[in-house]
């Protein structure tokens, strides 16, 4: 028989750095999960991850406050900022340019975060992430 579902908690850890500290442990510790045992398993699936690299973890609790959890690829805007070599997008977007991109570190990203879009092929991930360009304020460009 399978387990019961006690909640889900969706957190933004990051990788290969997960300690007790806020938010982790309040957000794992109000639900009776053991916040060592979760830090030291999310440090061990991410290590091969650069450090530091803010990664979305939904984790599924149990009745009996056991614990899963799957992890996700950054956000796109991470990996934008980092290609574009800025630390924030544009101040107004659409009004000024905050950077610029080019299609092929779209294609790049897209490749990467590929299993987390909404898409059928490469062209249309493509697409997706020069839209989050665009709409972080920065230009794409060939």
């Amino acid at each position: 028989m399978a387990k019961k579902i006690s909640g889900y908690i969706k957190l933004t850890i990051p990788a290969a750095s997960a300690n007790p500290s806020p938010p982790l442990g309040p957000a794992l510790g109000q639900r009776g999960v053991n916040i060592m045992e979760f830090a030291k398993a999310f440090n061990a699936k991410t290590e091969g991850l650069e450090k530091g690299v803010p990664t979305p973890t939904i984790i599924t609790v149990y009745g009996d406050k056991s614990f899963s959890f799957v992890t996700k690829t950054a956000p796109a805007s991470y990996y934008l900022k980092k290609a574009a070599g800025k630390k924030s997008g544009g101040k107004l977007p659409g009004s000024e340019i905050g950077g610029t991109v080019t299609r092929a570190q779209c294609r790049e990203i897209a490749e990467a975060k590929m299993v987390d879009l909404s898409a059928n092929d490469l062209d249309q991930a493509t697409k997706i992430i020069e839209g989050s360009a665009r709409s972080m304020g920065y230009e794409v460009t060939e």
